[in-house]
């Protein structure tokens, strides 16, 4: 073969950061993603990227760093009431991950951890498998995780702000949430209301103080409860229970939409009307929830943009930005016809 019949060079990094005027570890930082990076320089390292055919090596850079260009996605579950890994929100929240982590140059590790064993989860970081944990869900393990970040474990959560917080959290206002429920099934002139949902989990328990508040505020009674895992078929027994001890309730606001569905079923099974006799809101926003019938009002997580915020943040994290940090994000009511009679 002749000189001029050689493939030719592959551009590397270094051609990349002179091209750009940065260095190596600026173009590295940019094409991760890393918010280390001014947005201007990314998006110049970027295109430079594209227009020369430039990919990153994720095998190299392994080798050369010691950290794996892989974060592990943890969905605990927990043995007494084994949540389905087919909730909607949970698909949304991983398909939302996966995007962003690919969009950065990363790999994902799906990994279904017991709640009741969040420590083992240490393993994917110290065994070399990942370079950090995103975790969705605080689940009851608070202090669990405050003592994997007291240990130097790159993690964030998908959860509420908790007292003495040592990890970071992303995630949606809870609290106000639950207040626009409340206001506007009252608006709606709804006075005798369910709240289901599992109030030891930080999340629901937010999303239920704010809904009480607004019907105090409002001059209403406390909702009756049941404590309910997201499970639809447990949501199915319980709103069959509570129907069966208050026959005269008009309203009922579900922790999750999957959970708002199987109340609308149960209210069907007893030949209540939705929303004529009974208005039903969930939360979560979950693809379905637009397509169910009735289409179904509730409060929107958002799920897209939380996604991102949980990479960006764990990115932070391994730069050295390991400061505990709680990011909350838009929440906003979605009306649909669960709870419009016109």
């Amino acid at each position: 073969m002749n000189r001029k019949d050689k493939p030719p060079r592959r551009m590397q990094m270094a051609d990349l950061a002179r091209l750009a005027g940065v260095s190596s570890s600026t173009v590295s930082r940019a094409l991760a993603g890393s918010p280390l990076v001014n947005e201007a320089t990314r998006a110049r390292i970027q295109a430079l990227a594209r227009q020369f055919d430039y990919t990153v090596n994720s095998v190299a850079t392994h080798l050369r760093s010691g950290v794996p260009r892989t974060i592990a996605v943890v969905v605990p579950y927990e043995q007494a009431t084994r949540q389905s890994f087919a909730d909607p929100f949970l698909h949304g929240m991983v398909g939302s991950l996966a995007d962003a982590l690919t969009e950065r140059g990363y790999e994902m590790l799906l990994a279904r951890v017991d709640a009741e064993r969040l420590e083992g989860a240490a393993t994917l970081v110290a065994g070399g498998r990942a370079g950090g944990l995103i975790l969705i869900g605080q689940w009851h393990q608070h202090a669990t995780l405050n003592a994997l970040a007291q240990r130097g474990i790159p993690l964030v959560v998908w959860g509420a702000r908790m007292p003495g917080q040592r990890y970071s959290t992303v995630g949606g206002d809870n609290l106000l949430g639950g207040r626009l429920v409340g206001e506007h099934l009252l608006a709606l002139g709804r006075r005798r209301m369910i709240f289901l949902g599992d109030t030891s989990l930080p999340e629901v328990a937010l999303r239920h103080r704010g809904f009480c508040a607004a019907l105090r505020a409002g001059g209403a009674s406390a909702p009756a409860r049941a404590s309910v895992p997201f499970l639809a078929e447990r949501g199915r027994a319980a709103m069959l229970a509570l129907l069966d001890r208050h026959p005269d309730i008009d309203a009922v606001f579900a922790s999750s939409d999957l959970l708002a569905m199987a109340a609308i079923g149960a209210l069907r099974e007893r030949g209540r009307e939705v929303p004529g006799e009974v208005a039903v809101v969930g939360y979560d926003d979950v693809e379905l929830a637009a397509h169910f019938s009735p289409p179904l009002t509730t409060v929107r997580q958002p799920i897209q943009s939380g996604g991102e915020a949980l990479v960006e943040r764990l990115l932070a994290i391994l730069a050295g930005d390991s400061a505990p940090r709680a990011q909350l994000l838009e929440t906003r009511l979605i009306e649909r016809a669960s709870t419009r009679s016109s």
